[in-house]
């Protein structure tokens, strides 16, 4: 078990984006020592499907 901070997982996010799931798991090893595959790709399905957290919408006055 390992935890990511939101910096990891939006530089795991964007290699997911602009290049695939192998060049996610790429950037997910430069951060993480995790060997197998399997491991490192399930991880990488996880955290592109973290949704970022809403913005607080702004409160307007009454």
């Amino acid at each position: 078990m390992f935890s990511v901070s939101q910096d990891e997982a939006a530089a795991i996010q964007r290699a997911f984006h602009e290049s695939g799931e192998w060049a996610a798991v790429v950037e997910l090893r430069r951060h993480f020592h995790i060997q197998d595959n399997v491991n490192a790709l399930n991880a990488v399905r996880s955290i592109v499907r973290w949704a970022q957290p809403p913005h607080p919408s702004p409160i307007s006055p009454v």
